[in-house]
């Protein structure tokens, strides 16, 4: 019985010049952007990650958070129910809430009047619309605060202190965007449908709420989130509105837990913020669907 082994080939100096070729090609067509892709998750990653850790660290200083997960303690999150953290995250899911509602039905009604009516006046209101949104809204700030202050003297519910106030100011602020973000969306419809329906005797109520808002959703989901986390953040207008503690929201009242120096207690700061996350990624996960389809759609439909 005759047995072969196999022997390996040794490497020339041209084989390794062809691998180390197929090296630097693949480097440069492809490896450069796992680079940039660690360098990004990395950059957006970090500070959500030292957040968690600030908010397991007993200590309440930013110093003694400076070496990740050196702790771990769950006394931050249980020196909540100390403060008023859940009454100020109460209001604030009222009133982002709200305001996210009503910036749909204020934004879908809005778009759906200037894409399917044609009235005198409507290429010059969707010019305002557009001219108002170019200015800051820093501008905006002493005139809401002016305004409210003399609404309050007339209707104390829409004065300063009032949440019911500081929703109007939300839905004021964001009805322009809103609004062309879903005028190009809903130009996307066919006017056949309307017409259609008008044949069979539809109203345009009907119309409205039966056919066009349900092929819409993409877009009123996305508006619907924006507004939510709009509202949800906001600390300069809320600051400006709410005057007392009890009416404060979470990044009203959160920041008085590290705005002085001297007093500082930035682990219960992390705490509740990594707890008023919650919310916001329960909502994002829920929509994440129709977020990407509602942007484009409505972003190239003029």
């Amino acid at each position: 019985m005759s047995t072969t082994t196999a022997q390996a080939v040794p490497a020339t100096p041209a084989t390794d010049q062809r691998r180390a070729g197929q090296r630097r090609r693949w480097f440069l067509e492809v490896g450069w952007k796992y680079l940039v892709a660690i360098a990004i998750i990395f950059y957006a990653t970090f500070p959500l990650v030292y957040v968690l850790s600030a908010s397991l660290n007993p200590r309440g200083t930013l110093s003694s958070a400076n070496a990740l997960f050196s702790a771990f303690d769950l006394s931050n999150y249980m020196a909540l129910a100390d403060t008023k953290y859940w009454a100020w995250a109460g209001n604030t899911l009222i009133v982002a809430g709200i305001s996210s509602i009503g910036a749909v039905l204020m934004g879908a009604a809005a778009a759906y009047a200037f894409s399917r009516f044609r009235f005198s006046g409507r290429r010059a209101g969707l010019t305002t619309l557009l001219i108002v949104q170019m200015f800051p809204q820093a501008l905006a700030f002493v005139a809401i605060f002016l305004m409210l202050l003399t609404l309050g003297e007339v209707i104390p519910a829409l004065g300063l202190n009032s949440k019911i106030a500081l929703i109007c100011v939300y839905l004021g602020g964001a009805l322009g965007a809103n609004t062309f973000l879903m005028y190009g969306f809903f130009n996307t419809i066919p006017m056949e449908i309307d017409e259609s329906a008008k044949i069979d005797g539809a109203t345009h109520a009907q119309i409205f709420w039966q056919l066009i808002i349900p092929l819409v959703t993409p877009i009123l989901a996305v508006v619907a989130l924006l507004a939510f986390i709009s509202a949800f953040a906001d600390f300069i207008i809320a600051k400006i509105v709410l005057v007392s503690e009890d009416q404060w929201t979470l990044a009203v009242g959160m920041y008085q837990w590290v705005s002085n120096q001297l007093s500082s207690n930035w682990g219960l700061f992390a705490a509740g913020a990594v707890l008023a996350s919650i919310p916001v990624l329960v909502l994002f996960l829920s929509l994440q669907r129709y977020i990407v389809g509602g942007l484009t759609a409505g972003s190239v439909k003029g």
